[in-house]
C-alpha cells in the first residue's frame, strides 16, 4: 500500500501562507497605512490573514488604510477567494501537463463528472465568470454609491463587488454598509453577489446548462445545494442579516443590537457556510444536509440514505460526520485558548458569548463581529489568525483525497457491542 500523497496539501498551504506572508509585509509598509502611528505587526498578519482567507473580521477599521493599502487588501481578497479552486487546477497543469488519476479526483470532487475536468478549461471558465459577474456587479453598485461617495465611488464599487462575491465581508465604510440599510439598489446587489459566490462554480455551471443548454435535469450536488436557499424597511434589513452570515460578513445593522436568540441563529448559519466547492466557507451546505438527514431519515441496512431519488453512500455520510467532528474540535479548542488567554491576559473584558461568536465567525471565514477582536490580546489575535486559516484552509486540506488503495480485509475482527445514546 503507498503512503499517502501530501504534496497537493503542502502545495496548498504554501500557497495561502505565501500569500499571507506578502501580504502582511505590504500592508506593514508606511505606504499601506494612513492612520496614526505606525500599524502594529499582529495587524498586518490579522488583516492579511482575513483577506487571503475571506473572512472580513478586522482589528483596525479598513478606512484608515491607505488607497494603496486598500487596493493591497482588495487583491488579497481576489487572490485568497479564487486560489482554492483555481490553484489546485493550475499546479496541476503545469506539473503534470494532464489530469493524473490523483488529480481528476480532486477536480471531480470540485465539480462532479458533469462539469469539464481539463485543468486550463475550468480555470478559464472560473475567471470569466468571476470576472464578469464582479463587473456587473460592480457597475450596478456605482448607481447605488456615485451619489454619496462622488470622488471614489469607482473604486469603492469594484471593492465592495469583489468583497461581496468572494463572501469576504471586507468595507470601506467605518459603520460596514449601515448607512445603506434602505437602499434597495445596494442591498440586492450585495446580496446577490454574496448568494451567487457562495453557491459554487458547480451550482453556477448546472443551472446555466439546465436554463441554456436544455440539461435534462440538475444534479443531486446543486439540488442539495439550492434546496437550502429557502424561500419594506424592516424586511430589507431581515433578509440581508439571513444571508449574510453564510460567510459574508456585511451588515447593514449593528450586531450588538441583535436579540439573545438572532445571536444564537447567525452562529448556526455561520457554523454551516455556503454550498461545497464555493467561496464560502464554513462545513458547508451539503455536509450539513447529509448528516441532518440521515439524523431525521436514519440510514437503511446497507447505511445509505435517499434524497431527490438518489441515494447517498455510507462512505458519503462517514466523511461528512467526520468532517463536522473536526471543525466542532477545531472551534472548542479554539474557545477554550480564548478563554484563558482573554480571562487572564487581557485588560478588556470580553464576554464569554462575543468570544464564542468572534470564533464562529473565524471559522466560518464569515467577518461578522460583536466587535470583540480589536480588544484582544496579542495572543487571542493569533488564536483567531490560526482559526481564520484552519476554517478556511484546513478542513479543505484534510479533503482532499488520498491517493492510496483500500486494502482488503482477508481477516477481520469479530464485531462488538457498543451502546448509543
Amino acid at each position: 500500500m503507498r503512503r499517502v500523497n501530501q504534496s497537493e496539501r503542502a502545495r496548498l498551504f504554501s500557497y495561502f501562507l505565501g500569500l499571507i506572508g506578502l501580504g502582511t509585509v505590504l500592508l506593514y509598509l508606511p505606504f499601506s497605512w494612513a492612520g496614526p502611528g505606525r500599524l502594529p505587526l499582529i495587524d498586518a498578519i490579522f488583516t492579511a490573514t482575513s483577506a487571503v482567507c475571506v473572512t472580513g473580521l478586522i482589528t483596525v477599521d479598513t478606512a484608515t488604510y491607505s488607497r494603496v493599502g486598500q487596493a493591497v487588501i482588495l487583491l488579497l481578497i481576489q487572490a485568497g477567494g479564487l486560489g482554492i479552486i483555481t490553484f489546485t487546477t493550475i499546479y496541476l497543469a503545469r506539473l503534470r501537463g494532464r489530469v493524473s488519476l490523483t488529480g481528476g479526483r480532486v477536480i471531480r470532487a470540485y465539480y462532479l463528472r458533469s462539469v469539464e475536468v481539463e485543468p486550463r478549461r475550468i480555470v478559464r471558465n472560473i475567471l470569466i465568470v468571476t470576472l464578469s459577474i464582479e463587473l456587473v456587479g460592480a457597475l450596478v453598485l456605482y448607481q447605488g454609491f456615485r451619489w454619496t461617495v462622488v470622488e471614489r465611488a469607482g473604486f469603492v464599487s469594484v471593492f465592495h463587488s469583489i468583497s461581496a462575491f468572494c463572501n469576504a465581508g471586507f468595507s470601506l465604510f467605518s459603520n460596514n454598509l449601515e448607512s445603506y440599510v434602505t437602499n434597495t439598489l445596494v442591498n440586492v446587489t450585495v446580496m446577490a453577489l454574496v448568494v451567487l459566490g457562495g453557491l459554487g462554480f458547480v451550482v453556477l455551471h448546472d443551472v446555466a446548462a439546465t436554463t441554456l443548454v436544455r440539461k435534462k435535469q440538475l444534479s443531486l450536488h446543486s439540488k442539495i445545494v439550492l434546496a437550502a436557499l429557502g424561500p419594506g424597511q424592516k424586511i430589507m434589513a431581515a433578509l440581508f442579516q439571513a444571508i449574510t452570515p453564510r460567510t459574508a460578513g456585511f451588515n447593514t445593522v449593528p450586531q450588538g443590537g441583535l436579540t439573545s436568540p438572532s445571536k444564537t441563529l447567525t452562529l448556526l448559519l455561520m457554523f454551516v457556510g455556503g454550498g461545497s466547492g464555493s467561496i464560502a466557507g464554513g462545513i458547508k451546505i451539503n455536509t450539513f444536509f447529509i448528516v441532518l438527514l440521515m439524523a431525521v431519515q436514519g440510514p437503511d441496512s446497507r447505511g445509505e440514505v435517499t434524497v431527490f431519488n438518489r441515494k447517498i453512500a455510507g462512505s458519503r455520510i462517514f466523511l461528512a460526520v467526520m468532517h463536522i467532528m473536526k471543525a466542532l474540535f477545531l472551534l472548542f479548542g479554539s474557545i477554550l485558548l480564548l478563554t484563558v488567554t482573554e480571562r487572564w491576559f487581557s485588560r478588556h473584558q470580553v464576554d464569554v458569548f462575543s468570544l464564542i461568536f468572534e470564533t464562529f465567525s473565524a471559522f466560518g471565514t464569515v467577518g461578522l463581529s460583536l466587535g470583540a477582536s480589536p480588544y484582544l490580546t496579542v495572543v487571542g489575535k493569533l488564536v483567531i489568525v490560526i482559526t481564520m486559516f484552519m476554517g478556511r484552509i484546513g478542513l479543505l486540506a484534510l479533503a482532499i483525497p488520498r491517493s492510496r488503495p483500500y486494502p482488503t480485509h482477508v481477516l477481520d475482527y469479530p464485531e462488538g457491542e457498543v451502546m448509543i445514546g
